[in-house]
């Protein structure tokens, strides 16, 4: 059985996947309808996926946070206790992640097995680069992007398809959450 993999992001209008400047988590535009589904999308057994960056960020960023910051909100702290695989040729363990480990080499080779052998479903939210790359083998089958109702044209970081292959994507799902984000789910397909 291979398990499927989705790749989770979250994105302004203009595709990029965070923003400098003044802008808060979520740009702020998060209520609680968007912070009670990103808790449900965690009830099941699931592996989170991470690159070595994403998860350095996710590390430093709970390690500097406080117990009110949005760094915190429920849904992280769910995600944070699964089960999870660092993709990482330079990191070493231990990881500071409650059930994670680390998988060295490429990370096609790595989610290959991990589609191969794993009984639960693979998620990874974020790792732009490394799932822009899993997208081009083909390894990823779903995309959910949560795109949020911003323009980040001066103080976007991180595009998040910048050097990625063309795709087509067919529209599996989609839901509006607290009136104004829009949460979308394609299946990519490699544009031939």
């Amino acid at each position: 059985m291979t398990a499927t993999y989705t790749f989770d992001i979250f994105s302004s209008l203009d595709g990029f996947g965070a923003a400098g400047g003044d802008w808060t988590g979520y740009w702020g535009k998060q209520g609680p309808e968007l912070l009670d589904h990103r808790l449900s999308l965690y009830d099941t057994e699931q592996r989170m996926v991470f690159g070595a960056n994403t998860y350095r960020l996710f590390a430093r960023m709970l390690a500097e946070s406080t117990d009110d910051s949005d760094v915190r909100d429920p849904w992280v702290t769910r995600m944070r206790n699964l089960p999870a695989t660092v993709v990482s040729s330079t990191l070493e363990g231990p990881l500071d992640w409650p059930d994670a480990h680390i998988a060295k080499g490429d990370a096609v080779d790595v989610v290959t097995r991990l589609k191969n052998d794993s009984d639960v479903p693979l998620r990874s939210h974020g790792s732009l680069a490394m799932n822009r790359a899993l997208m081009a083998a083909g390894l990823v089958d779903r995309v959910q992007v949560t795109l949020f109702p911003v323009i980040t044209g001066k103080s976007g970081l991180d595009p998040v398809f910048e050097g990625a292959a063309d795709f087509d994507l067919e529209l599996i799902e989609h839901h509006t959450l607290d009136g104004h984000i829009q949460e979308l789910h394609y299946r990519p397909t490699l544009h031939t």
